[in-house]
């Protein structure tokens, strides 16, 4: 298994930066995920590591072989793209066997290991229909078996799920992640979709504007983020301006628009700060139940049914905040008592 890393890379396109000094280290057979919004440079950074384009500055290593300057088919790194550019004419064994061809391998040979990975994909009924005859999902991992049966050092994803319907995505998550971690790749996955990183990956590193915003797993990013624009790109939040009031070891008291709050707090704060607070952790009090520590009053002025929970606006003072029931409250009263737990009140820097 190969280990990836990436070194102080930066890359420019005339003026702009498209990536901005990026270290990173992706440990062998991880399942590493590049994850942020458009136009941040995930995609750019994956080129990158492919060999099909050149950093402006930096070096990239597999394990410790320094392959910055190699050509993509010298470094053994291979790319799965968004379109799954399928030969239309081969049969799904033809498709996966075709880069085993091109690299010298026998019939014979070739077969054996084509037929390894249709096992792995389970697509091996499936081995002589043409692409057309298959669905997105299984078009889909024909692609992947493809990219698996060369043996890459490194494998490269960029938004594989893209071209699937929403359900289609949901099914093929859980299967992106078991043949990835079946075949013990170091796979780096690009996506804008935070759901789709979050019930997936090992790791995740979010970019903004061709720079790190945080690393971490799933749960770091989601429990734990480290600024406003971590906190609401991975998962929803209610942002909520905040002044200390009181410093404790352990805890810390904050005065906001919805009242005082108190959050637990490991290390040093920023000056300035803010409250992030998940609609999911805010649940309404009810009378008997043992208090979570912060209780405030407010006004319920709109209410969704999603299915299996249901969204509420509240209103705290003059303050909109969202709260997510589960299971759903149908018939919210005119006011509640909120409470949420300090350790789900997460101080950020502004």
């Amino acid at each position: 298994m190969t280990a990836v890393a990436i070194q102080h890379v930066s890359k420019r396109f005339g003026q702009v930066a498209a990536l901005d000094d990026i270290s990173l280290s992706v440990a062998a057979g991880e399942l590493f995920f590049l994850l942020g919004p458009s136009g941040c440079g995930k995609s750019t950074l994956l080129r990158i590591i492919a060999g099909l384009q050149e950093a402006s500055s930096g070096r990239i290593l597999f394990n410790d072989r320094d392959v910055t300057h190699l050509p993509t088919e010298k470094r053994n790194a291979v790319m799965c793209f968004q379109s799954y550019a399928l030969w239309p004419h081969m049969s799904v064994r033809d498709n996966v066997g075709f880069g085993l061809e091109t690299r010298g391998w026998t019939r014979e040979r070739g077969r054996e290991r084509v037929d390894e990975v249709l096992r792995l994909v389970q697509l091996e009924r499936l081995a002589e229909r043409k692409p057309n005859e298959l669905s997105g999902g299984q078009q889909q991992r024909v692609a992947l078996a493809r990219a698996l049966v060369v043996n890459p050092d490194c494998l490269l994803l960029d938004e594989p799920l893209s071209n699937l319907d929403a359900k289609l995505r949901l099914e093929m998550r859980g299967e992106i992640r078991r043949i990835c971690k079946s075949a013990g790749f170091t796979t780096i996955y690009v996506t804008h979709d935070q759901r789709e990183a979050l019930s997936v990956a090992d790791r995740i590193a979010l970019l903004r504007d061709g720079k790190l915003a945080q690393v971490g797993t799933p749960e770091e990013l989601y429990r734990r983020p480290t600024s406003s624009f971590v906190a609401q790109f991975v998962g929803q939040t209610n942002l909520i301006p905040a002044t200390v009031i009181e410093r404790g070891q352990d805890a810390t008291r904050v005065q906001t628009p919805i009242g005082s709050l108190l959050a637990a707090v490991d290390g040093e704060l920023p000056e300035r700060i803010i409250a992030s607070i998940r609609p999911e952790w805010l649940r309404v009090a009810r009378p008997g139940d043992a208090s979570r520590g912060n209780q405030f009053e407010a006004k319920v002025v709109e209410t969704t049914f999603l299915g299996e929970s249901s969204e509420h606006i509240l209103l705290a003072g003059d303050h909109r905040l969202r709260m997510l029931c589960t299971p759903p409250m149908f018939h919210a009263p005119e006011t509640v008592t909120v409470e949420v737990d300090p350790r789900d009140v997460v101080l950020l820097k502004e």
